[in-house]
């Protein structure tokens, strides 16, 4: 058997999808240690990895929360993480590392040491055809020219991470986009917008669902309905008037309406319908198996895991690659697309009776859901890992045996 590295950034989007991949891997035998913030280490520890903290503790959100900020941030962060992820990674002498394509101290690190490397994807994959976010652009020179501060900071840490260590195959600008060899993309090909236009280095293996933890005091099956479940995620969560007005908007039309507030307080979105349902977070793969509609932020896990089980949804993008997916959504049939500033109670509630009425939203999603089970998910993944595992290290093997 292996010992299989993982490396991320320390954020529930990027972090949720492999733990099923890293449950996997640990039934199947392989040894698993997974370097990440201290927020994360309970729920990656129960799927079965070692867990290694990094430094400092949790990671900072970029301030603002721009692609500018994101790639001055990611790369400020390498330089503070590599020496001590370097020193771990000597001692755990892994065969495979396996980074995020966003998380750049992973890439580096297997250059450094001369380790196998793959990149998970937890968003789209990006090429041509599917620009990245972080790409150099116009939009981005802009950024740099209006906040030349933050322009600045990362230019000089890019420049000390390219004096510092093995930067070769990073992109210069593109932190977010590190591919590798192999390229695991958790969505399927049928989602994902130009799929065939990508090299077979990329495998989209679709939604990797299961493996965290589960919240024994929520029980799902009390439910009534039709349920209806509102929720903008962790990162950007709207704020307490438009999780209010979502709320509002569906009660009339559901039996249970689910609101996850996120890290804004239940009680601060005032007195509800008495069929609404306010908590912080709430287990969404439970919800979403009970859900006739999901009203999200577009967050690239939520849209896969209410497809992955045939639920349409109202996407209300709030950042980030937000709007890609909801157009995404739109393009395929499978929900409606409204922006924050023109959700309106009426609005919300119009759309949403659309969505609930119209049967050809439920079969566009139970069609995109099908292609995700079809994708293979997370056994799918591990079998993608243990191939490329059998080919470097046969590889090497063979270089040792022939004395190269």
């Amino acid at each position: 058997m292996s010992t299989v590295s993982f490396l991320n950034i320390g954020m529930h989007g990027y972090i949720n999808p492999t733990l099923a991949v890293v449950a996997e891997l640990a039934r199947r035998g392989h040894t698993v240690t997974y370097h990440t913030s201290p927020a994360f280490a309970a729920q990656i520890e129960t799927v079965g990895a070692k867990v290694y903290l990094y430094s400092g503790g949790d990671l900072p959100l970029p301030d603002p929360p721009i692609p500018l900020a994101m790639l001055e941030e990611l790369a400020r962060t390498a330089l503070g993480l590599l020496p001590g992820v370097l020193s771990d990674l000597r001692a755990i002498r892994p065969d495979l590392i396996v980074h995020g394509a966003a998380c750049p101290w992973g890439a580096v690190a297997a250059r450094e040491l001369g380790v196998p490397a793959a990149a998970t994807f937890t968003t789209f994959a990006f090429n041509g055809q599917v620009p990245s976010p972080t790409r150099l652009s116009r939009d981005l020179v802009a950024a740099a020219a209006a906040r030349p501060r933050i322009g600045w900071s990362y230019v000089c840490a890019r420049w000390a991470l390219h004096r510092g260590y093995d930067t070769g195959g990073l992109p210069l600008i593109d932190l977010m986009n590190a591919r590798e060899p192999l390229n695991l993309v958790f969505t399927s090909s049928a989602f994902q917008p130009g799929a065939d236009a990508f090299d077979p280095s990329y495998r989209f293996v679709g939604a990797s669902v299961g493996s965290r933890l589960t919240d024994p005091g929520f029980n799902a099956a009390r439910l009534e309905d039709p349920v209806l479940y509102a929720s903008l995620g962790t990162v950007f969560d709207g704020g307490p008037a438009l999780l209010r007005t979502f709320a509002t908007a569906l009660a009339p039309l559901g039996g249970t309406v689910v609101v996850s507030t996120g890290s804004t307080e239940p009680a601060d979105l005032g007195p509800l319908p008495a069929n609404v349902l306010a908590r912080r977070s709430v287990p969404q793969l439970q919800v979403l198996a009970r859900a006739a509609l999901f009203v999200t932020h577009g967050g690239m896990n939520s849209v896969n895991e209410a497809m992955r089980t045939g639920v349409p949804t109202l996407v209300v993008p709030q950042g980030a690659d937000q709007p890609m997916v909801a157009r995404r959504v739109v393009e395929l049939g499978a929900g409606l697309e409204l922006r924050t500033d023109d959700a309106t109670a009426e609005t919300v509630q119009a759309l949403a009776r659309s969505l609930l009425d119209e049967p050809r939203f439920r079969e566009a999603a139970a069609a995109q859901g099908a292609a995700q089970k079809q994708a293979g998910g997370a056994r799918r993944a591990a079998d993608e890992l243990e191939r490329y595992l059998d080919d470097v290290l046969g590889g090497i093997a063979t270089d040792r045996a022939q004395g190269r």
